[in-house]
């Protein structure tokens, strides 16, 4: 309902209205909150559930627990990626207009990476150009290399229990890649569904690498995959260890387990 609406209804003053609703009854008008999709019952329930594994998993013991802990997400690497709306501030004197800047769209040409990765760093990256698609057969391809990536990498955890972690993607929750896992004698971490905040790589991994991006040019896949390269090895184990303990604090730190879409403060 409208302040005017209750002028015209009330008939008393639309300054009244205003005091009222503000002053006497302490309202304020907020907008809704866009969130990717509301959440059902059952799936509130999911959260719920791997909320409290998550917990009870770092109260246990939160050294092997992270450091025990892998996990893979996709994103798309374009050849020119827009500067976002906070990169583009200026500072400028007062009374001075803000400068004008046309929409940029990412350009056509990108490249797929598939980072596997842990709290120590990445484990690999397999790159797949535009055309292709990620099928079961190619998803369980990455599997068996990640293994091989951890006996050569990490061969302290060869004899410890790895909690590994990936999203509801088709390829990554079809039967030859849970067959694979099963092989592999990989814990399966649950994914609640539509929740990005509980993905150690869209928290903060992948947000990061598009701000470095944000703005560069590449005329091909080879330098944007040298560019992804760099950034990756310019990290530290420090950021990768927070990074991974993103889904745990987030658990932690969050008083809903029902919102949705939202990058929880930690």
């Amino acid at each position: 309902m409208k302040v005017r609406e209750i002028t015209e209804t009330t008939g008393i003053s639309k300054e009244r209205v205003g005091y009222i609703l503000h002053e006497e009854l302490d309202m304020k008008k907020l907008c809704a909150r866009w969130v990717p999709c509301l959440l059902t019952a059952d799936q509130k329930c999911t959260r719920m559930k791997t909320f409290e594994q998550c917990l009870e998993r770092i109260n246990k013991n939160k050294t092997d627990f992270v450091r025990q802990f892998i996990t893979m997400d996709e994103t798309w690497i374009h050849h020119y990626t827009p500067q976002s709306k906070q990169q583009s501030k200026q500072w400028t004197e007062a009374g001075c207009s803000a400068r004008k800047k046309t929409r940029l769209v990412p350009s056509a040409g990108k490249v797929m990476a598939s980072v596997f990765w842990d709290a120590e760093g990445i484990l690999f990256i397999d790159y797949l150009e535009k055309g292709k698609a990620i099928t079961r057969e190619y998803y369980s391809n990455l599997l068996t290399r990640l293994d091989e990536k951890i006996c050569e990498k990490r061969p302290s955890l060869q004899k410890k229990k790895l909690v590994f972690h990936q999203d509801n993607a088709p390829a990554h929750k079809s039967v030859l890649a849970m067959g694979k896992l099963r092989d592999l004698q990989y814990e399966l971490l649950e994914h609640p569904s539509y929740s990005p905040d509980l993905a150690p790589s869209d928290f903060y991994l992948f947000p990061k690498l598009k701000l470095f991006l944000a703005g560069q040019r590449f005329s091909s896949n080879q330098e944007a995959i040298a560019a992804v390269e760099g950034y990756f090895a310019d990290l530290t184990s420090v950021e990768y260890y927070v990074q991974a303990r993103s889904r745990c604090l987030i658990s932690k730190s969050t008083g809903d387990p029902f919102f949705c879409g939202r990058v929880s403060k930690v």
